[in-house]
């Protein structure tokens, strides 16, 4: 009797233990997120939403860090170009400097930003404030490490903090401030605009619990006071 108990027991176990080989490994993950990304920079990628063209990605061309700073740390939006920061994997296509100047030293700004965020491991857009409900960004300089938070005093927050409920800035978001200027639009001069590759440990945290990357472009612009 006990042998037939013993071996009901150990059919009803197998389920569980078959879910437990199905759930992938962080290092699969990380795998998984690799894959994605490499196969993203080479594919002619049009993000798309409710059947209409946001951004044309286009085939990515890869430039080292070291090519990026020969070339005054500007990339050839003609050439399609993106650097790779190999210690954070992030990769960065400064669209335009923009007006005004670099966030100094001791600085604090906020900062009006519009953003489209496109999930590559989904192949979707994930969230949208390109057209309304801009998020406000309180950033700090100092000595070349720029912290950010969202501000919420303001409408309630934008379109990124609602959607995940922190006022934590993805670090991506922050690594253009070193290269690209914060001023308002002045005539035909136009704000800063960039284009990131984000992996998750650089990403919100939900990119980070669940280990997906994500393209943005975002738009970054002083707010007057």
């Amino acid at each position: 009797m006990k042998k037939i108990i013993y071996f009901i027991t150990f059919l009803c176990m197998i389920p569980a233990l078959q879910g437990c080989n199905d759930e992938e490994t962080y290092a699969e993950q990380r795998e998984k997120e690799r894959e994605a990304i490499n196969a993203f920079l080479k594919r002619d990628v049009s993000i798309v939403l409710e059947g209409d063209t946001l951004i044309h990605v286009g085939n990515i061309n890869v430039i080292s860090e070291e090519q990026f700073y020969l070339q005054d740390s500007i990339t050839n939006v003609e050439n399609n170009e993106y650097v790779v920061f190999e210690n954070t994997g992030i990769y960065m296509q400064i669209v335009r400097k923009g007006v005004g100047s670099k966030l100094l030293n001791g600085q604090t700004k906020s900062i009006i930003c519009r953003y489209v965020e496109y999930n590559i491991l989904n192949d979707e857009v994930q969230s949208n404030s390109s057209t309304m409900y801009p998020d406000i960004m309180d950033v700090t300089n100092t000595y070349g490490t720029f912290k950010g938070s969202f501000n919420t005093s303001i409408n309630g927050g934008g379109i990124m903090y609602n959607y995940y409920g922190s006022t934590v800035v993805p670090s991506g978001w922050l690594v253009p401030f070193t290269y690209i200027h914060i001023g308002r639009q002045i005539d035909d001069r136009e704000i800063s605009k960039v284009r990131l590759i984000v992996p998750h440990t650089q990403g919100h945290s939900d990119a980070s619990t669940n280990v997906y990357p994500c393209f943005y472009e975002i738009t970054y612009q002083e707010m007057a006071y």
